[in-house]
């Protein structure tokens, strides 16, 4: 309890957040509310005309584009910085030598500009960027590589098999075994390679464009365009590390005799990952979905840098859509922005709803 004086002194230091949430949030949200049941378009004088921007936002065949293209994101996404920040995170739990800078190392996607990593990214898949120029390499020296793995997954079958003649217990797996392997294989490529046996490949340069209008379809209809996917494949790695460091602390507070009962019971690593550590992780699972499920419902920044580089219609998000309407040049649809600005918080409401309802946070083993 505050004592006399005191909840005046605590309320003065809470009044630029209060102010800021009042102006910023809730303010902006009932204008939002309201200019989405009326005419307004930044000019003129705002009249209610009821559900038509609403009628209108949903006839919109780009906004149903935006409403496809930004539930595929948020799915995909989620799922994916969900289930390698969790691996990564068991993986960088380990007391190892070093682990630290990886640790750091690992992080640092996560504190470098969205804006920088998208001109990035940009520059890795252009017609003649990095990505094009790896998979022509590739190609070029497919048979290389080719024979580095087929002598070595010989050399480590014939290891395995080996050892277990002798009695011995040696996993497909086992590193030892892989080590010596892969130093076959590069020995036997370089050899061949020297003889002339192995050459390199003649091929045209890979040209394709990543940030054309080119889709992924299932059943005739447009699921996910190619550039969508780089920006799934971009927001997914600067996200992980971020969520990585909320399975790190959840990882801290797993009692180690948990381990130790699965380990007396004979369990495998995936076993423990599935029956110890997911179970008891569920609380950080469910508060990474929510933050994921949000972040990538909202997603613009990468949108908005990309821009004209990309046909609309493969990258237009919610977000970018509501963004567009209020700023279009002419008379900007300001309305029909707002319904769907209210829309999109009203689907992230739905989600987190149903996700709080089905799914429960309590951990359990």
């Amino acid at each position: 309890m505050f004592k006399k004086g005191q909840s005046a002194t605590a309320y003065l230091f809470l009044a630029p957040f209060l102010i800021t949430t009042l102006v910023f949030f809730f303010y902006a949200f009932g204008r939002a509310i309201y200019y989405s049941f009326t005419d307004f378009n930044l000019f003129n004088t705002p009249h209610l005309i009821g559900l038509k921007p609403y009628v209108d936002v949903l006839g919109d065949s780009l906004f149903r584009r935006a409403l496809a293209n930004t539930l595929v994101f948020a799915v995909i996404v989620t799922t994916l910085q969900t289930i390698l920040s969790l691996l990564m995170a068991v993986a960088l739990n380990n007391k190892i030598k070093g682990m630290g800078f990886f640790r750091s190392a690992w992080y640092m996607p996560s504190i470098t500009s969205s804006v920088v990593i998208t001109l990035i990214f940009l520059w890795l898949f252009q017609r003649r960027g990095v990505a094009n120029y790896v998979i022509t390499q590739l190609q070029m020296y497919q048979p290389y590589i080719l024979t580095v793995m087929g002598v070595l997954i010989v050399v480590q079958i014939v290891q395995v098999l080996f050892e277990r003649s002798r009695q011995m217990p040696a996993g497909w797996f086992d590193p030892a075994l892989a080590a010596v392997s892969a130093l076959i294989a590069v020995a036997v490529t370089v050899v061949l390679a020297f003889m002339g046996i192995l050459q390199a490949r003649d091929v045209p340069p890979f040209d394709f464009q990543y940030f054309a209008d080119v889709w992924l379809s299932i059943g005739g209809v447009q699921v996910l365009s190619i550039p969508l996917l780089v920006i799934i494949i971009q927001n997914t790695f600067t996200t992980i590390p971020t969520l990585m460091l909320f399975f790190l602390a959840g990882l801290q507070n797993i009692p180690g005799t948990l381990y130790e009962a699965a380990d007396i019971d004979g369990a495998t690593p995936f076993e423990k990952l599935m029956n110890v550590t997911v179970p008891m992780l569920r609380p950080v699972t469910f508060y990474v979905i929510t933050v994921g499920l949000i972040g990538t419902m909202q997603m613009f920044d990468q949108v908005a840098v990309i821009g004209a580089a990309a046909p609309q219609s493969t990258l237009i998000t919610l977000a970018y859509y509501v963004y567009i309407n209020t700023f279009k040049a002419g008379t900007a649809p300001v309305n029909m922005a707002a319904a769907g600005a209210i829309i999109l918080a009203l689907i992230i409401l739905v989600m987190v709803f149903i996700q709080r309802r089905f799914f429960p946070s309590e951990a359990s083993v």
